[in-house]
């Protein structure tokens, strides 16, 4: 949400026209004027005008119930990302594979901040569901593909995580310690996992996938109902998978 005195008399019109875009999230995709105004913190009337002027570039777009969604020709933009897009593309021959493998849900993400960015996904009707989509932002703490970033994260990011533990089902880890013994094993195992701790009935296995120079750019993981049931093929699946992708990233050298 935004509210960083954009109402100000100082404030640049493109900081008030980034607080209305800024005001849309993944729970928040189809906003009221109204509350538009209130979460990027504007007049009514100003926000009114900018809206206008967003609706009439393609930046968002009037649904016929009033409220407003984010435009296609902001999709298009993102698409233009030269990281995201080039890992996906790369990323994608492997994720198809890994979902005919294990016919789970699939993810691929990379770290944003304290949150991990879901940048691709596959599913199918047999797939667990998930709320999360592409595009969508989950907490590091709480999935398999954020613990796995949230291991290689900075100590900074790690400390800030660890302080902010929310619970969001009763099987989530609010307990620091708790969730520093697990993200001490990534490294040791070569995978992380969780067991309904971001929405019931989905547990998910992850693993890193690393450049040639050992960095960690990115995660892969699969969304299955139980994790008690072919977890080693799993985790095969996914490291040959996961290893793949690291190489095609480094021969097409994409930018993460």
């Amino acid at each position: 949400m935004a509210g960083n005195n954009t109402s100000a008399p100082g404030a640049s019109v493109t900081s008030r026209v980034l607080a209305l875009l800024g005001a849309f999230d993944s729970r928040s995709r189809s906003l009221t004027l109204s509350a538009l105004a209130r979460r990027a913190d504007l007049p009514l009337a100003t926000a009114h005008r900018l809206v206008g002027e967003l609706v009439a570039w393609g930046a968002l777009t009037r649904q016929p119930s009033g409220e407003y969604v984010v435009g296609r020709r902001l999709w298009d933009l993102g698409l233009l990302a030269p990281d995201r897009n080039g890992l996906r593309q790369v990323a994608s021959p492997f994720l198809h594979d890994l979902y005919a493998t294990t016919l789970a849900t699939t993810a691929l993400a990379v770290r944003d901040g304290t949150q991990a960015l879901n940048i691709d996904r596959l599913s199918g009707r047999a797939s667990v569901a998930i709320p999360s989509d592409v595009g969508s932002r989950v907490p590091l703490y709480a999935t398999g593909v954020g613990k796995v970033l949230l291991a290689y994260a900075p100590p900074d990011v790690q400390a800030d995580v660890l302080s902010n533990l929310k619970r969001l089902t009763p099987y989530t880890v609010t307990q620091p310690g708790l969730l520093r013994q697990q993200l001490n094993r990534v490294p040791r195992d070569g995978f992380a996992q969780s067991n309904e701790e971001m929405s019931m009935g989905a547990c998910s296995l992850a693993v890193p996938i690393r450049r040639a120079d050992g960095s960690v750019v990115a995660a892969l993981g699969v969304v299955v109902p139980d994790l008690r049931r072919n977890r080693p093929r799993m985790i095969a699946a996914l490291s040959v998978a996961a290893q793949g992708i690291a190489r095609s990233i480094d021969q097409h050298s994409v930018m993460v």
